[in-house]
């Protein structure tokens, strides 16, 4: 299957590939100079004042990780006293897909009702209400941070007034509003969000800006936006193991990314190929699980078509909808090809003609 694997038209997720051609040019570049270790060297600290200025936040503290699971498990145990959790929609990734990452740091996963992927901020006031409420919530865990993603599992974005609102309900009860940012520069470029980086700086008291998924051959920033990265916060994510000592590469990735909006036609390009996707299957009588704006698309498919197109096309089985269908998701990214596209909906129908 892998070596099939290798020569089919792969629609599986945004990170099969490895970087954009920009960064591994910079690598290239840099590869026999030497850097201080750890990241701290000068091309961090400029990947970090490009950052700050994109966000408008000329304070906010950034640091550079390698992945999202550890970079959700750092943040949220760093943040977190030990009697709290973190609160999160019911298919939010870091209660469903990170094996138990943020159990594991000792915090439990809160969850309350999605919709569509998206958390409800009067749902979370009145979750908060009723735990300050419970005459014995001395003996429950606390809940002490709020966590959503942006695209959200479903590929679905919040509004900004969706995200104002659960910024103030999370001030009103004094937590910090966490954003897992994994595929932030697909949503921030979707046609269809009036959210900028700005807004998410100003309304998340932490997130960050996901590489791995867009165009990075790895890595993540976080960004500290209220004067509030936890004290020593490099020695915190070395206790995580994981502080990377070529720390450089990192910054140098992201130092690419923001330069000359490099992050955002990343995102630009991969959402003019999705809308092409979504216009492909409309046209060809598809439904959809979702309609989702975002550069992940899940289509519903019989499962005899489903079959038969998996020998010829990889992508990933998402939710079975009813015996006869299931709904699938394609990805598309920054290394996505407009003939990709072509090809998909040639073999597509091709297989109707059989």
């Amino acid at each position: 299957m892998l070596q099939k694997g290798l020569h089919m038209l792969n629609f599986m997720c945004d990170y099969t590939k490895g970087m954009h051609p920009a960064i591994l040019e910079k690598l290239l570049e840099l590869n026999d100079v030497p850097f201080v270790g750890y990241g701290c060297d000068e091309i961090c600290e400029s990947a970090k004042e490009k950052i700050r200025k994109a966000c408008g936040v000329k304070d906010a503290g950034v640091f550079f990780t390698v992945g999202g699971t550890q970079t959700n498990a750092i943040v949220i145990d760093s943040m977190l006293r030990s009697y709290e959790g973190v609160v999160s929609a019911d298919t939010g990734h870091v209660n469903v897909h990170e094996a138990g990452a943020i159990e594991y740091t000792g915090h439990k996963v809160m969850h309350i009702p999605e919709h569509q992927g998206k958390m409800d901020a009067s749902e979370l006031r009145a979750y908060l209400q009723a735990f300050r409420e419970n005459p014995s919530y001395d003996h429950m865990v606390f809940p002490g941070m709020a966590y959503i993603s942006h695209p959200t599992e479903a590929g679905t974005l919040y509004t900004k007034a969706e995200l104002t609102a659960l910024s103030e309900v999370c001030r009103e009860y004094g937590i910090p509003l966490y954003l897992d940012g994994a595929r932030l520069g697909y949503g921030l470029m979707s046609r269809q969000t009036d959210v900028t980086l700005q807004d998410v700086a100003e309304l998340c008291d932490v997130f960050y800006i996901g590489g791995t998924k867009v165009g990075a051959q790895m890595g993540e920033a976080i960004v500290f936006t209220k004067n509030n990265m936890p004290e020593h916060f490099l020695t915190i994510v070395k206790q995580h193991g994981a502080l990377m000592a070529k720390g450089w590469m990192l910054g140098v990735q992201f130092d690419t990314l923001f330069t000359n909006g490099l992050y955002f036609d990343i995102g630009r390009y991969a959402i003019g190929l999705a809308e092409k996707l979504k216009e492909g299957f409309a046209a060809r009588g598809y439904q959809f699980m979702i309609d989702s704006p975002t550069n992940q698309q899940f289509i519903i498919l019989d499962n005899g078509e489903k079959d038969r197109l998996m020998k010829r096309v990889l992508f990933e089985e998402w939710e079975k909808m009813d015996e006869d269908h299931t709904a699938v998701r394609f990805a598309v990214s920054w290394s996505t090809k407009e003939s990709d596209i072509d090809e998909l909906f040639r073999i597509i129908d091709e297989e109707k003609k059989l």
